[in-house]
């Protein structure tokens, strides 16, 4: 397929799809945006003849066009500005559903339709390409997407293109594959002013790809790959300049992969505020077993690093055992107070229910598993927490099992918008039931987010005078006022988050549909695991 290059521009947009419901990444997701869209199109922003714009469904709040149902309005948007290729990003499997959507919409209006993502391994590929989709994108898109753009031009033909599928003559074909990119600086600096109609808070940035941890549930697999500390540097002074912005999210999977780097980094960013006159906020994911390196932490909170998101997982050895995790709960909770001891703010992040492999002699109530976990939160005062259910995405380990083990929920059932962490995907282990599990998790969630928060806030603004005590040491006596007064406001606005979305789920029909896809795996012959 060649565009008619006759024009003097032409035009790239790309689109994140919304998610397909109000759920617990809505809050956030309208304050932020995702990176690896925002790369792919500064790169392409490089290509003479283009003019390239991102639109984030998720986020519209500067005066975005709306649809009267979900997303934005592209009726609208191709009245306006006509897209002559439109790139979907597919990082996130609950979107698959609104991605087709878009797509059937595109090409009926003679776009060229290209998507990439985490999504689109194996089988899904396929379904992708029959599905409005002309190409996808396998691996990463910044050097394929200006290939990619270069041969519809006319200037070389599709085949030379690494890295993509398309469909010949009804047949698959793929291209060779592209390897990792490892040079990072060669790639332009992600260009947030490319995002129309956005209202962004919470900025990403990245400095390392990839992670080595080999985690059965996660996509994120091979090597890491690093870019000079310089880069990630850059990356925030630039939007600090530009954007004026204050609050950055490091999406490196592991922060501190590069130890050495990482502590330069940390160094490097504490002088450039000390030099400005500023204070950044900055959010990073990181191992709990950091805590044992007290060197990296003191560069970190130097760093204006104030927040942890940590991985826990499971407080349940067995669990941990199954997800390729190596520690031990008791040891969970000596390293969790040693990152409260250096100041930082944690958010716990949970699976509830994972899958016992088979063999292991292990069973426990929903019952039981929803005391443990709300015991373990409890004693590990975990500031903020996240509990999802366990989620056989595509392309992972955990896939592949259940499947062999004929648990996964038929999707004509149980569909991929349903893949957000929210809802029971597979038959779980005995004695455990799909509705249990779920409503385990509403359980924790609802003792952790209450309403009497709100009446929290009021008592923490009455004792802030209390200050005065703390002239000796402003900053221990702000973080120690702080600390209880942010996570009240939080727990309260999550009773508000957790309260929509139940009235949402009462709306919708998911139990009806996983009935249905209980009835089908019964017919299939279902493996219901205890590991004896």
């Amino acid at each position: 397929m060649v565009l008619d290059v006759s024009k003097k521009r032409l035009r790239l947009r790309i689109i994140i799809p919304a998610y397909p419901a109000f759920n617990i990444y809505s809050y956030i997701a309208n304050k932020t945006t995702a990176l690896g869209p925002v790369c792919v199109a500064s790169a392409a922003n490089e290509m003479q003849g283009w003019d390239v714009e991102v639109i984030d469904e998720n986020n519209l709040r500067r005066h975005g066009p709306k649809s009267d149902s979900v997303g934005a309005d592209h009726e609208f948007l191709q009245r306006q500005r006509p897209a002559d290729v439109v790139g979907f990003y597919g990082g996130l499997t609950s979107t698959i559903p609104r991605l087709y959507e878009l797509t059937r919409f595109y090409k009926d209006k003679g776009s060229v339709t290209i998507s990439g993502g985490q999504h689109f391994v194996e089988d899904n590929i396929a379904e992708a390409l029959n599905s409005y989709i002309d190409y996808v994108v396998i691996g990463e898109g910044e050097e394929t997407i200006r290939d990619f753009l270069r041969a519809i031009g006319g200037k070389c033909d599709i085949s030379e293109v690494k890295g993509i599928a398309y469909l010949d003559n009804g047949k698959v074909i793929y291209t060779p594959k592209r390897a990792p990119i490892t040079d990072f600086n060669k790639l332009p600096l992600p260009d947030f002013s490319l995002v129309r109609y956005a209202k962004i808070k919470l900025y990403p940035v990245e400095r390392i790809r990839g992670c080595g941890m080999e985690c059965e549930f996660c996509t994120v697999k091979g090597k890491p790959r690093h870019a000079p500390p310089e880069r990630l540097l850059e990356q925030i002074s630039l939007l600090l300049e530009t954007q004026d912005a204050r609050h950055f999210f490091v999406v490196d999977d592991l922060f501190g992969q590069q130890r050495d780097e990482t502590i330069r980094f940390c160094q490097m960013l504490g002088d450039y505020q000390k030099n400005i006159g500023t204070r950044l906020d900055v959010t990073v994911q990181i191992r709990l077993d950091k805590a044992k390196d007290p060197q990296l932490l003191s560069a970190m909170r130097q760093a204006g690093i104030n927040t942890v998101a940590i991985g826990f997982e499971s407080p349940i050895e067995e669990e941990l055992s199954a997800m390729n995790k190596h520690i031990k709960p008791e040891d969970m909770l000596i390293m969790t107070k040693i990152f409260h001891k250096f100041g930082f703010l944690i958010h716990g992040m949970f699976i509830f229910g994972y899958p016992i492999k088979e063999g292991v002699p292990f069973k426990m109530s929903a019952r039981e598993r929803t005391k443990r976990f709300k015991s373990f939160i409890k004693k590990a005062k975990i500031d903020t927490v996240q509990i999802l259910l366990a989620g056989p995405l595509p392309g992972t380990e955990l896939r592949q099992r259940l499947a062999m083990q004929n648990r996964i929920y038929p999707l004509d059932d149980v569909g991929w918008e349903y893949y957000d962490g929210n809802f029971p995907l597979f038959e779980p282990d005995e004695p455990m039931t799909a509705e249990e599990i779920q409503d385990s998790v509403r359980k924790i969630m609802g003792k952790f987010y209450q309403f009497k928060y709100m009446f929290m806030l009021g008592l923490h603004i009455f004792s802030f005078p209390a200050l005065v005590f703390f002239l000796h040491n402003i900053r221990l006596g702000w973080r120690k006022w702080y600390r209880p007064w942010r996570n009240s406001l939080v727990r309260f606005g999550g009773w508000i988050i957790m309260k929509r979305w139940t009235s949402q789920f009462k709306k919708d029909d998911f139990l009806q549909k996983l009935q249905k896809a209980k009835e089908r795996l019964k017919t299939t012959g279902a493996k219901n695991i205890t590991g004896l």
